[in-house]
């Protein structure tokens, strides 16, 4: 009875893994056809957008897997001040360029006026980044603050992205991007929030949070 029993457990076990290994051909043959039409090559556009925490985290891994690849980088920083930010800290020593806007939050500076100056400073210098074809990715940190708060007209922003080297890859992140950045770029993600440490007082730390 025990021999009957594990024979006929075998069986299940293998019509079982029989099972797994065509649901899994089934997967790579609908991986490996997308993967064959996928074919262009051209710069992308990313918005990383939503109320979740990571959106500019996940913009500096890119930069950083650029670098590794022997890409140049460079990435404009909207809203940050001139605290200390240990990804700018890295990606500056691999030879990253960076432009920072520097008036800090805008809660905090509020002046509506000089933080409007200091955004049309901060886009002049991405437009020469989103003109120069030997850059090879160009970060736009916070950007969308800008859109929202009216600091630049969205037909300057729009120009100048459509307008970039045809080769040229662009990483937009912020909260409530415009429809039409969102229209134009080629993948959207948004960072949704589930829990966040700061709303149960958790306060910002350096190496973690920034």
């Amino acid at each position: 009875m025990k021999e009957n029993n594990e024979t006929s457990q075998s069986n299940i076990d293998e019509v079982k893994a029989e099972r797994h290994k065509a649901r899994q051909q089934k997967v790579k043959e609908s991986v490996d056809a997308k993967i064959a039409k996928a074919q262009k090559e051209q710069g992308v556009l990313l918005v990383l957008t939503g109320n979740g925490k990571g959106k500019s985290t996940s913009g500096f891994g890119t930069v950083a897997r650029s670098v590794g690849h022997g890409k140049k980088a460079a990435v404009v920083q909207f809203i940050k001040g001139n605290w200390e930010c240990g990804e700018r800290t890295l990606l500056e020593g691999a030879g990253v360029e960076f432009h920072v806007m520097g008036t800090g939050f805008t809660w905090e500076s509020q002046d509506k006026e000089k933080d409007t100056q200091a955004a049309k400073r901060a886009w002049e210098a991405a437009e020469i980044l989103l003109n120069d074809s030997s850059i090879d990715l160009v970060m736009l940190d916070e950007l969308t603050y800008m859109v929202s708060y009216h600091y630049l007209e969205v037909e300057r922003v729009l120009d100048a992205l459509k307008n970039r080297p045809s080769m040229q890859h662009v990483i937009i992140t912020g909260r409530a991007c415009h429809r039409s950045i969102i229209e134009l770029a080629d993948t959207v993600s948004e960072v949704q929030p589930i829990k966040h440490a700061f709303e149960a007082g958790v306060k910002a730390q350096p190496g973690f949070d920034y």
